[in-house]
């Protein structure tokens, strides 16, 4: 696509290209509003994600690097998990791999070719696990804002929140440079002649395979053991050396709503597990990406693509996480490996916390892988193509 400034002989259009990449950036701005003004002509913002993130994810790279070395600098405290703070040189740590990752993505917006391209994608993939593994708190602070329980650290929810972001922006920004160099369009994936920001098509309901959908039902299972054990709690019962009584002293500085549930014999992480089943249930099947007839006004019409897989992306890394912890702990814990666990809270025995910690971990993972292979379907059956691409071809003179 031409966005020269006008007509002109060949020579001289290109000696004013090599004239422009010696301009400062003050000097720039007619051709950066020639640029937006060209990209603002193909429909809305969102159809042009391949041009505008890796800017975007360089914005928060700096951004997320200045508030790193604020905190470092004025000893805030920022928690990783209720028991674990960083410490100041790992917030400058990840100062500098933001700004490596903000580098990194400014250069992926350019051509590039030989050594540009490895550094970049060195640099994407040194980056991009440190990030997604910063928001593995997320699904905490879900449940407890929900049930209405304050935050426990402000600073620890917008790290968490920033690496969210940032992880999703680097994960697209390496999506469509990965796509670029296939040669394909890095919106949808596909080959085809038209430009990116053009409409797109989407394909009809699916379910998920039989494998998927069997592999998921398995999964979510790993809830029974903790779910039934904190349900026999909440209606007066005893198990695992935790009586009613102590549950209830245990829980007595629970939030309002949290007290709520429980009179009725429901407790919040319980309800809090059961909205990931049926988060679970619509990536497996078609009424999570037609909305049913039970939904009223809504009935008929396509659901959002992100509207179930961005809450399933954010709350599988975090659980998939610690359930695999809780699982690999429990075990060696009750061996002697690592050191016993004791009785501790509403718990009379180190026996009953080590099962507790196993059903934790079974009932986490089982939700976070569950959440990984539901999620990955949904996207596979739910990807959009380019409507160029999408339409049979046609043959021209």
């Amino acid at each position: 696509m031409d966005t020269g400034a006008g007509a002109g002989p060949p020579g001289e259009d290109a000696e004013r290209r090599v004239r422009s990449r010696h301009w400062p950036w003050s000097r720039r701005w007619p051709v950066w509003s020639r640029h937006w003004s060209v990209w603002s002509r193909h429909g809305p913002w969102s159809r042009r994600w391949p041009v505008w993130v890796p800017y975007a994810a360089a914005v928060w790279g700096l951004l997320f690097a200045a508030v790193q070395v604020t905190w470092a600098a004025t000893g805030t405290t920022v928690p990783w998990s209720p028991d674990v703070a960083y410490a100041p040189a790992v917030l400058l740590l990840l100062a500098a791999l933001a700004v490596v990752a903000a580098g990194a993505c400014l250069a992926a917006g350019r051509p590039l070719a030989g050594r540009g391209r490895v550094a970049v994608a060195a640099s994407l993939i040194l980056t991009v696990p440190v990030f997604v593994m910063g928001m593995a708190g997320l699904p905490a602070y879900v449940v407890t804002l929900a049930s209405f329980s304050g935050v426990e650290s402000a600073t620890g929810l917008v790290h968490t929140l920033s690496s969210a972001v940032g992880a999703a922006l680097l994960i697209l920004v390496a999506l469509s440079g990965r796509r670029r160099l296939r040669g394909r369009c890095p919106r949808c994936g596909h080959a085809h002649a038209e430009p990116f920001h053009g409409p797109l098509a989407h394909p009809g309901p699916s379910p998920a395979s039989r494998r998927t959908r069997r592999t998921v039902h398995l999964l979510m299972c790993g809830i029974l053991p903790w779910a039934g054990v904190k349900t026999i709690w909440t209606l007066g019962g005893d198990a695992i050396g935790v009586t009613a009584q102590g549950w209830r002293e245990a829980n007595a500085g629970a939030s309002g709503v949290a007290k709520a549930l429980e009179s009725v014999g429901i407790d919040v992480t319980v309800l809090a597990a059961a909205a990931v089943v049926f988060l679970l249930l619509g990536l497996l099947y078609p009424w999570g990406q037609v909305f049913p007839r039970w939904t009223l006004f809504l009935a008929g019409r396509r659901v959002p693509r992100l509207l179930p897989l961005l809450p399933a992306w954010l709350c599988a890394v975090g659980l998939s996480v610690y359930g695999v912890v809780l699982l690999v702990y429990a075990p060696l814990s009750a061996v002697g490996v690592l050191p016993r666990m004791e009785a501790s809270g509403a718990f009379t025995t180190g026996s009953g916390v080590t099962w507790m910690v196993a059903f934790g971990g079974l009932a986490f993972g089982g939700l976070g892988f569950g959440l990984i292979a539901a999620a990955r379907s949904y996207a596979a059956r739910t990807r959009p193509v380019c409507a160029a691409a999408a339409a049979p071809a046609t043959a021209t003179p």
